[in-house]
């Protein structure tokens, strides 16, 4: 089964740190990454730049309208996510709590749906 880890993190916080600290937390996603693949769970996974950065669209009556920046004010931006595939969704919990985000920020487990 095919899981998605989506990484919610303060920007605010992860703008502000050190370059050391910046450095650590790339070298623990690198780490956890290479887990993942490690296992032959990887599928896919990045990093996302910066919410402010982020279009909305939507289409209503067919036309478009293109909107500026993230779609919900929130204290946490989704800043990146995982595709695992993992026997169950035990599994795939074990591997979000071992995921860097887990540690200090939150790690959401969804299910992708199966055509």
């Amino acid at each position: 089964m095919q899981y998605m880890l989506l990484v919610y993190w303060n920007e605010g916080e992860h703008k502000s740190a050190t370059k050391e600290q910046k450095a650590e937390t790339f070298a623990a996603y690198a780490a956890y990454t290479e887990a993942l693949k490690k296992a032959g769970a990887f599928v896919a996974g990045s990093g996302l730049q910066d919410s402010s950065l982020a279009t909305v669209v939507r289409a209503s009556d067919d036309k478009p309208t293109v909107l500026n920046g993230p779609y919900i004010e929130s204290k946490e931006q989704l800043g990146g996510y995982y595709i695992i595939e993992t026997a169950d969704l035990d599994s795939a919990i074990a591997w979000a709590a071992r995921c860097p985000g887990a540690q200090r920020d939150t790690v959401e487990v969804r299910p992708l749906m199966v055509y």
